[in-house]
Order: C-alpha cells, then structure tokens, then sequence
C-alpha cells in the first residue's frame, strides 16, 4: 500500500481529526478527576469521616492514577488506544456510580480509590503523549499542549456543575453525573478514534515521504513497561525528571485539586464560589499550557520547567494570606496566575522524555507521570493531616512552595545529562539503550 500524508481531499491532515477526537475524549471524561474537591465536606458532614481518612481515598487513587500509566501505555502499543480507553471508561463508571451505594469507609477506598484510581490512570496523559507519537513529528509541543489542556481544564470547568450537584440533589447525583459521563465517551472512542496512521493508509504529520514507523508492539505490556523503566532508571534525566514531576503533582492535583475548597470554606467561602475559582484556573490554563507547548517546540525544554516551578513555589508561599470569605482582587490575581501554570510543566516534560529516551519516551513518561501522582497522593494525605492536627492548612501551602523551588533547581540541571538530538532532524534519537547515557 502506498501511503500518503494527505488523506483528505481538502488537504487536512488525518493527524488534526485524530487529535480532534482525542481532545473532545479527553475534556468530556475530565468530570470523574474532578469530583474528590467536591466530596470531601458533603462525606464528611453525612459520615463523620475525618479529613484524612477522606483524602486517603483521593491519595489511593491518585497513585493508582500514576502507576497505571505506564503499563497502560505499553497496553495501548500492544493492544491500541481505542480499547484501553474504553475499558478504563467502563471501569470508571463502575466505580463512580456504585459508590451511592457505599455506607463504610472502606467502600469509598475501593471503589473511588482502586477501581477509578484505575480506570483514570489508563486515562491518564500517557494517551495524550502516545496520540502525539504516534501521529505527529511536527508540531508535537503545541499538541501535546492542546491535549493536555484539554484534560485539566476540562476536570476543572466541571467543578462548579459538580459543586452544585452536590449541594443541590445531593454529592450521590454528582457521582452518577460522572458515571453517566464516562459511559457516553465510550461509544465515541470506540467509532471515532484510529490508533495508527498506518490503519488508514497514511503516516504521521510531518513524516519524510515513505518513513518506516515501528510496528505495534507484540511483548507482554507488563514486561516491556518493567524494562523501560529499568533502564531508565540508570539515568540521571530519569530521576531528575521523576522528582520534579512528583513535586508538581504534590503542589497541583494533590493540594490544590483536592483542598483548595475546603480550605477556602474553612475561611468562610461558599463551596460553590471556591468551585468557580477552580473553574476559572482551569480557563487561563488553556492560555497557559497551549503557550507552553508552542514555547516547548521553540526553546531549551528545561529552562522552562526551571522558570514554571520557580513562579508556582513563590504564588503557594502568598496564597495562605489571600483566604477571604469573598472573592477579593489578590485571589483573582493569584487564580489567573497560578492557573497560567496549572499544567504547562507538562509539555516540555513530555519533549525531555522524548529526546533522552526515544521510543521509549511514552513509556518512560508514563512512569514519570507516576512520580506526579504519587507526590500528589502524599500531598493530599499530609495535607488532611495538617487540617486534622492543625486546624489549618496553611503549613500544606509553604511546604509545597518551597518544593516547587527545589524542582526549579532541579530542572535547571537536566540539560548536563540529557541525550541531544542532531540539529538535521525533527525525530528523536532513537538510542536502544538508554542505560547508556
């Protein structure tokens, strides 16, 4: 078969209307990551469940959420992204519409916990970094920006709605609002999206004329993903990159996502109004993470990661002192900043695991991506501690700052151990070894 790279009859590329798709999956699955935020005071008002014992829950499924990733993108090279998807948004509901049912604690870290934690980690970025492999060369950055957009801002849009749900018919109809959602992507996965270019009859954008691609893996996923990050785990970018990946979970999904709400209702906000805060950081994030990628094609990828940890750690060490019962100018400032660089961290993570590690650079980013949410898991848990012991979370907020710093330095020193790609092309090296570096 001869392949082309312009499908279409009108000249656009097959690669926009598979990203296309990608984008409206991701945004509208976006609801079940938003909805602990929510369901922290509604459980622990009808339970009497701790702070800790809730977040507890967010933090298993936030590991989960991690952990998974790597495996599900060695799934989606052995099987394709259109079945992982499904499945994981089958697992989701699942999970979220049977947790009405829960009356102990320990339902709540099962079935949001482990079974979600699950479902949203094949879900999780490694899908938006294997459609950019997969189906572009050129103009990587700004999609994989796009995309991830698509996913943060989504979960965060979704806030307010959830919000209201909660506090109107009750958090049950919020989380069968999330079950419903997850099950109305899976027919849109299923007929829409493609997993290769090759399945129909063309190759990535931006491809040289008659690129060999490689062939879908056919090693067990479990195996390929264990040997992926054995290797890379002899690297110094490995690390590098894993510690400040997991300090931008801890200081993003772990304690913003999961307690900027109660701690603004702690201060006398209503839930819905700290809701729409959140929405609004969701908005500028758009700005922000298509910024970031566009940046991510055109400059050094660490110096940005030095420059975006550096101005979150200095806004998390302000934001104790901006807690009001109404919404003042200082917090608005601090929304739109903080929301600027809610995600834009990830692009030029993605383009680093690219250029040290090749091939396998979706993978290796899967297993960096599990640094994040394992940061964010014990950042959610410590800081429902904090609020248990303290009374407070201001703590939570200078601790994460000053980590944020930390990753600044950290990215800055990335670029001394790191794989460069010859100046003549626009594909990574494709080094087989990365123990070697």
């Amino acid at each position: 078969m001869t392949l082309s790279t312009t499908p279409t009859r009108r000249g656009l590329h097959r690669a926009w209307y598979v990203a296309a798709v990608a984008f409206v999956t991701i945004l509208g699955a976006a609801g079940f990551r938003a909805t602990p935020g929510v369901l922290i005071t509604p459980l622990r008002e009808e339970f009497g469940w701790s702070a800790g014992t809730i977040s507890l829950a967010v933090s298993i499924n936030l590991v989960l959420y991690g952990l998974t990733a790597p495996f599900a993108a060695a799934l989606m090279d052995r099987f394709g992204m259109r079945r992982v998807v499904a499945v994981a948004l089958l697992l989701i509901a699942c999970g979220s519409g049977l947790t009405v049912l829960m009356t102990a604690s320990w339902h709540l870290l099962l079935l949001w916990g482990v079974l979600v934690g699950l479902g949203t980690g094949s879900m999780a970025l490694v899908f938006a970094a294997t459609v950019v492999d997969r189906w572009f060369v050129r103009h990587r950055g700004l999609v994989i920006g796009v995309l991830t957009a698509a996913g943060a801002t989504g979960q965060l849009v979704f806030l307010p709605v959830l919000a209201h749900l909660a506090q109107g018919p009750g958090w049950r109809f919020a989380s069968l609002t999330v079950a419903a959602a997850a099950l109305a992507v899976v027919p849109f996965v299923w007929w829409l999206l493609r997993d290769r270019p090759e399945d129909v009859g063309t190759t990535a954008l931006g491809a040289q004329p008659g690129a060999v691609r490689a062939a879908p893996s056919t090693a067990n996923a479990a195996v390929r993903a264990v040997t992926v990050l054995a290797a890379a785990a002899r690297t110094r970018p490995f690390w590098l990159l894993a510690g400040g990946f997991a300090i931008c979970g801890a200081s993003t999904n772990g304690l913003v996502g999961t307690h900027f709400i109660p701690a603004a209702h702690d201060h006398g906000m209503a839930e819905p109004v700290a809701a729409s805060l959140l929405a609004v950081i969701g908005i500028f994030d758009i700005v922000g993470t298509v910024a970031s990628g566009w940046l991510s094609d055109k400059m050094d990828p660490k110096v940005l990661l030095g420059v975006y940890y550096g101005l979150r750690g200095l806004s998390l060490m302000v934001l104790p002192g901006l807690f009001a019962a109404t919404t003042e100018p200082s917090m608005l400032i601090f929304i739109i900043f903080y929301g600027l660089d809610w995600v834009a961290t990830v692009p030029p993570t993605v383009a680093l695991c690219r250029r040290v590690y090749g091939a396998d650079g979706a993978v290796v980013f899967g297993w960096v991506f599990g640094a994040h949410q394992v940061g964010a898991a014990i950042a959610a848990f410590g800081a429902g501690l904090t609020r248990d012991h303290l009374g407070a979370y201001d703590l939570a907020w200078y601790a994460a700052g000053a980590l944020c710093l930390v990753a600044a330095g950290m990215s800055l020193v990335i670029g001394h151990a790191r794989e460069r790609r010859t100046p003549a092309s626009d594909e990574p090296e494709q080094a087989t070894n990365p123990s070697k570096r």
